[in-house]
């Protein structure tokens, strides 16, 4: 698929810059209450029609103050930036459009900080989001190799520098920070006084205490922690217990069709078996590989289909993984569908779905949608996996990376196809009880607004209101009417 280019602009600095910060700049007679009433009419305004599904654009002018800066909305958060780690639709960037839904519904303007151009900014444009390219260092593996630490390095560089320029030119309210592996956003919100929500899709125990503790640190300086599993908060709480007071558990939201079709009852030529997903080495594919060859070499007939793509630079993992095939003798009965939007008709022609992760999961969004489409689903037992297949009938756990136990889960369902089916036909009702977008939607919009309240910044940091003038629009509209 081409990239989308449409309403994609680069960050630049504003064409007048503002004056130098400092106290004199202010006259004695200031006008406020009339200042307020222009503020308040613009900011209806712009409400109005990011209400509408416009993107978000005509930014009203802003004066600085002394470290920091300040937005000229007149409610609490209407001005929303989102720091967002790629441009793509898979789990989190699926997550973050419904985030952006919720809040353009709620009347506020919202801007997303890409790390580059991707099918991800169409869909932000098409919900009335305004997307920008902002180079931005995001926390991966490769940075524990030398030229991967340095790269990171002219990343970081680079990003604080357009980082500092969107803030100048969007001036938010409140700061989204859609993941924890951009760090940096964090910072940068922090240093402009701007209330930040951080939004955390991932976490696990495996890695070492030291690298545990710094990945979380950042959590710190956030005024609200939003986890889509109770697994992730658990672990990025024992390495600071002080943040389960601000953290809050929304599981994601989840679309399901209108009318899935049921399973078919009778289990007639091939077994279809589906994974849905990233191509890597850490989701297990290979797994996947390796038991659909056991299964068949037990003289029954199956057919995996591999719904999902690579990142880019993991072309070596797609080799491999077409190599194992060829090696297994499964050229025939292994297909690679590639990335699809629409995921919904391949888990409508399967029979069951796998999700074999090796490693720990913040959640499992494709176990979700398997059940969410009346499938039974062999999960691995990890994490977040765990948690996201809890209380589902039509779900079988198998430890992770065992390719034996993952082909003995689908010869139990087949045994036992007529038990399994009935329970997918029932489970899907649980899950969309849990994953609805409705529930999804309104949790996100009292998060935003709670950050971007006088109140919460006094709770948060109360030393800092006194020292300052109150930073929000909603805090300067309280100061107003005191005065």
């Amino acid at each position: 698929m081409a990239p989308a280019q449409s309403g994609l602009r680069r960050c630049r600095t504003p064409a007048r810059r503002p004056s130098r910060p400092g106290p004199s700049r202010r006259p004695a007679s200031d006008g406020r209450g009339a200042r307020h009433r222009r503020r308040r009419r613009t900011g209806d305004a712009n409400a109005d029609r990011a209400g509408a599904g416009q993107p978000a654009g005509g930014h009203p002018p802003s004066q600085p103050r002394a470290g920091g800066f300040v937005s000229t909305s007149s409610v609490p958060a209407n001005e929303v930036l989102i720091a967002h780690p790629g441009a793509e639709l898979y789990g989190s960037d699926l997550v973050m459009l419904e985030t952006v839904s919720a809040l353009v519904s709620a009347g506020m303007r919202v801007t997303v900080a890409l790390p580059s151009t991707g099918p991800l900014a169409a869909e932000l444009a098409r919900r009335g989001a305004g997307t920008t390219v902002c180079p931005t260092p995001v926390l991966r593996k490769s940075i524990l190799r030398p030229a991967g630490a340095l790269r990171f390095l002219a990343d970081t560089v680079r990003g604080v520098v357009s980082g500092l320029r969107l803030l100048r030119r969007v001036r938010p309210d409140v700061v989204y920070v859609n993941t924890v592996t951009l760090p940096l956003w964090v910072l940068l919100g922090r240093l402009a006084r701007v209330p930040v929500v951080a939004h955390v899709h991932e976490a696990e125990r495996g890695g070492s205490w030291p690298v545990r503790r710094a990945l979380a640190a950042p959590l710190l300086l956030c005024n609200s922690v939003i986890s889509n599993s109770q697994h992730c908060i658990d672990v990025y709480c024992e390495s600071y217990p002080s943040l389960r007071g601000r953290s809050r558990l929304v599981r994601n939201p989840i679309s399901w069709p209108a009318k899935p079709d049921a399973a078919r009852s009778r289990l007639e030529g091939a077994l279809q078996v589906v994974y849905v997903g990233r191509l890597s080495e850490r989701k297990g594919v290979d797994t996947a590989v390796r038991a659909l060859a056991e299964y068949r070499s037990d003289g029954h007939d199956a057919e995996l289909h591999l719904v999902g793509d690579i990142y880019p630079g993991y072309e070596w993992y797609l080799d491999r993984l077409r190599a194992l095939v060829r090696t297994e003798g499964l050229t025939e009965v292994v297909h690679f569908h590639g990335y699809q939007r629409d995921v919904w008709p391949f888990l409508a022609m399967s029979d069951i779905v796998l999700v074999p992760s090796i490693l720990e999961e913040g959640f499992g969004n494709t176990a979700v949608e398997g059940i969410l489409a009346a499938r039974p689903v062999v999960v691995s037992d990890t994490s977040g996996l765990r948690e996201a297949s809890a209380g589902y009938a039509s779900a079988v756990r198998v430890a992770p990376g065992a390719s034996s136990d993952l082909a003995g889960a689908l010869a139990l369902m087949v045994r036992e196809w007529p038990r399994f089916r009935l329970a997918a036909g029932t489970d899907q009702f649980l899950a969309r009880d849990r994953h609805g977008v409705a529930g999804y939607r309104t949790s996100i919009r009292q998060t935003v607004l709670t950050a971007g309240h006088p109140q919460h910044l006094l709770r948060q940091h109360p030393a800092e209101q006194r020292r300052t003038e109150p930073r929000t629009a909603a805090a300067r509209h309280l100061a107003d009417q005191k005065n």
